[in-house]
């Protein structure tokens, strides 16, 4: 494509994706327990891991799909703002970040550099300016724009050429999503939200009007400042004097939720061209965040692609599992289970129907590459007696002892127990009266995430989200 008057457009194939990752970092903190990652020198890294694993996930999304080669990921770089001048009680119902979260905010930054990604902010705006910016300009350029986020706030900039992916919903937002949401188009969201404001952001908006009945009255005036030329004329009395009374409120509202797409930025969407990131600085960032898991599928990946040599560490399977042949050790177990809040449970058993599954034992884990198999009917018996091949059965622990220690642990309502199509293990333990809750399922979680896109199976999901291939029952 020829370069348009004025406007330097490019090749009308360009599709830049922006990140909105002052989200991301709070979707991750809040969905991973605080005590599930802590490196060794105390530093809480839970947001910084789940940061990483959406970043690897929407990487391979998008080379799946071939549809970006421009990337960048966008962060609010403080709550002090323009907007406070318009308005100092601007987010002010707003609590400060948790204390381990803190530390998380420029490890986070430095994660997204370690992909080979570019991590933009400004003092005195916000992201979602940024992102307005970047998309205006984007388009100019010849753009298409994805804005990955579900922020409402972001709504107002869908257009012909930008649409927004909510990565938690796997949606796309385009116009038809805007109306279901706001009863209006884009180009009338700050309209809407100027009347109905926003408590989780403390704009005041218009007591009394919500979103329905601010898109009835944008439908029937056209624009904010034309209803409050004519709100004398309205019927309802409430409606009509509390938008009399509070029309400064609703001009300040619309300043406040009206995003700036003309922030002086100085890196032009061009540098956004997606690259591959260094193996060296990434692998080094992962392991110094001592994230074994991702280091593993990540090096895994790279020695795949030929990017580096293969090495026996590169297996997310590899790891330090502990056969658990004796109570104190379980109970010991059990314990850092307590302490934790979490454990990843499974039985082993002899069927796979389990109103007839007799338990053989049960694993449990308490972070990546660390586990433990507790056998408790293996053979029929304990103790080194001979089976029919003449081999010595394990030393285990017995059946009923080692259901005594766990049914606390099973039952304790601040320990999640996390299994993957635990529905089988809850039936096979409650013949044992051995309840479990709360738990979480990730074969559930699997099919809520990505119902149709693929199977949810314990195998399948191993070689998709971790690249590791499970060692089959029958090879065992």
């Amino acid at each position: 494509m020829n370069d348009d008057a004025g406007t330097g457009a490019i090749a009308a194939s360009k599709h830049l994706y922006l990140i909105d990752g002052s989200g991301y970092i709070f979707r991750a903190f809040h969905a991973i327990p605080i005590s599930a990652f802590v490196r060794s020198d105390g530093i809480h890294t839970n947001a910084v891991n789940g940061f990483c694993n959406m970043i690897i996930k929407l990487l391979e999304d998008i080379a799946e799909d071939g549809e970006a080669d421009h990337l960048a990921v966008i962060f609010d770089a403080s709550s002090d703002t323009f907007r406070k001048e318009i308005y100092p009680e601007y987010k002010a119902n707003r609590e400060e970040p948790p204390e381990e979260l803190r530390p998380q905010f420029g490890l986070i930054r430095e994660a997204t550099r370690a992909f080979g990604l570019p991590s933009i902010e400004m003092d005195g705006y916000e992201a979602d300016d940024l992102i307005a910016t970047y998309a205006r300009e984007a388009t100019q350029k010849g753009f298409e724009v994805t804005v990955v986020s579900s922020d409402k706030d972001l709504m107002q900039l869908v257009g012909e050429h930008v649409t927004m992916h909510d990565p938690m919903k796997d949606r796309r937002i385009g116009r038809a999503e805007v109306i279901e949401k706001f009863g209006v188009g884009p180009e009338k969201v700050i309209e809407v939200q100027a009347l109905a404001g926003d408590s989780s952001d403390n704009v005041p908006g218009v007591p009394g009007i919500g979103v329905k009945t601010a898109a009835l009255l944008i439908h029937e005036y056209g624009d904010l400042e034309s209803l409050l030329a004519r709100a004398g004329e309205i019927k309802q009395p409430k409606r009509r004097e509390s938008l009399i009374e509070h029309a400064d409120l609703a001009r300040i509202s619309k300043e406040l939720v009206t995003l700036k797409d003309d922030v002086p930025i100085d890196i032009r969407v061009e540098e956004f061209a997606l690259a591959d990131p260094d193996p060296e600085t990434l692998l080094g960032f992962l392991r110094a965040q001592e994230f074994r898991t991702i280091t593993a599928r990540v090096q895994a990946k790279f020695a795949a692609s030929g990017v580096i040599e293969a090495s026996a560490d590169a297996a997310p399977g590899k790891g330090e599992y502990e056969l658990v042949q004796s109570l104190p050790v379980l109970q010991d177990w059990i314990e850092r289970a307590e302490h934790i809040g979490f454990v990843a449970f499974d039985t082993e058993t002899t069927s796979l129907d389990a109103m007839r599954a007799e338990l053989v034992g049960f694993s449990l884990s308490l972070e990546p590459g660390r586990g433990c198999y507790v056998p408790v009917g293996h053979g029929g018996a304990a103790g080194g007696e001979l089976n029919l091949e003449g081999e010595a059965r394990p030393e285990q622990i017995a059946l009923d002892e080692a259901l005594a220690a766990l049914r606390p642990l099973l039952v304790h309502p601040g320990v999640l127990k996390i299994g993957h199509n635990i529905k089988y293990d809850i039936a096979v333990l409650a013949r044992y009266d051995a309840p479990i809750t709360p738990v979480d399922d990730t074969m559930v979680l699997s099919f809520v995430l990505d119902a149709g896109r693929h199977g949810h199976g314990l195998d399948e999901l191993a070689e998709h989200h971790l690249g590791h291939t499970n060692i089959k029952f029958s090879e065992v």
